[in-house]
């Protein structure tokens, strides 16, 4: 079995790794400024696949006909795909005699398109997973092959959830790589009624509010943890939220109820223990180290427009 890999993000580098043996090219997003620096860097698929000794390509747009015309001369069964980064035209889904397959980080038709990891803790979603899928034109919206489930924790954050669909992914591709070599497998047609969407996740999306539940702001923490990075507006500037959790306790919306040994604010419903926090230009701190340094004490208002 041979097969072409069109990988970008971390979460296709497992299942690259599984099927080094049988990849004759690897086609990966060209290398970008990343990083406070901006400084130039090659994508993980690509750097992974150098590792192996496997032949990359990055090319800026695939769907252009020089390189439509490239892949066309590739002898392989398949184009495997997961994170790739670029929609795939209809003229590239049709090179291979077995289609294009795609690795997908959630359970379809649920959590189409760029974040659904993301999106599904987002959500308060207690169980996620990886579509194995016959890609077609659309968004996400092939035809199914097979679905692998997996309990989302309940303290779990997107990161460690992302790593765990990746090796998900992994084993999934490992196990039915030689049917779709040789044909052998059917597949099922989504139901679209049942579709939700995962947009691309913006800073905006990860800022925290006094004004929602403490469920809910966990959620979101957990959500854009540990990318983009949670954060919350407060009296005394920015902060970056690295680690909270939720506590019992009710108050004001903003109001200080503890600092020593930890620091708990009122949320609209609930609270949350401020474990590590980051105000802005600093070094990251505990909460209770935070609020010492602040002069922050029990019935203080964190809310932005007063204390």
């Amino acid at each position: 079995m041979k097969f072409a890999f069109f990988g970008t993000a971390p979460f296709a580098v497992p299942a690259l790794e599984r099927l080094a043996p049988h990849i004759e090219l690897v086609v990966s997003q060209p290398d970008r400024p990343t990083g406070r620096g901006l400084k130039t860097q090659m994508s993980p698929v690509k750097a992974k696949a150098l590792e192996l000794g496997l032949p990359v390509e990055t090319p800026e747009r695939c769907r252009t006909p020089e390189y439509v015309e490239r892949l066309q001369q590739l002898e392989v069964d398949a184009f495997i795909v997961a994170a790739y980064g670029q929609i795939l035209p209809q003229r590239i889904l049709d090179i291979p005699p077995r289609g294009c397959i795609n690795l997908h980080g959630s359970i379809l038709p649920r959590w189409r398109g760029a974040a659904p990891v993301q999106r599904c803790i987002e959500a308060g979603d207690t169980v996620s997973g990886v579509t194995l899928m016959q890609m077609d034109k659309g968004m996400d919206t092939g035809d199914i092959i097979a679905i692998e489930e997996t309990p989302i924790g309940e303290s779990e954050v997107a990161g460690e959830l992302y790593y765990r669909l990746s090796i998900l992914a992994a084993d999934m591709i490992e196990e039915w790589a030689p049917r779709i070599a040789s044909g052998d497998y059917q597949s099922t047609p989504q139901d679209n009624d049942l579709a939700t969407m995962a947009p691309k996740v913006t800073k905006s999306d990860s800022l925290l509010n006094f004004e929602q539940s403490a469920a809910e702001a966990y959620r979101n923490f957990r959500a854009f943890t540990p990318a983009p990075g949670a954060w919350i507006e407060t009296n005394l500037g920015t902060l970056k939220i690295h680690e909270i959790n939720p506590i019992d306790g009710s108050g004001t919306v903003g109001q200080v109820l503890a600092v020593r040994p930890n620091l708990v604010v009122a949320f609209a419903e609930g609270a949350l223990n401020l474990v590590q926090v980051q105000p802005e230009g600093r070094k990251r701190l505990s909460g209770a180290d935070f609020a010492n340094g602040a002069r922050i004490e029990v019935g203080d208002c964190l809310l932005p427009t007063k204390r």
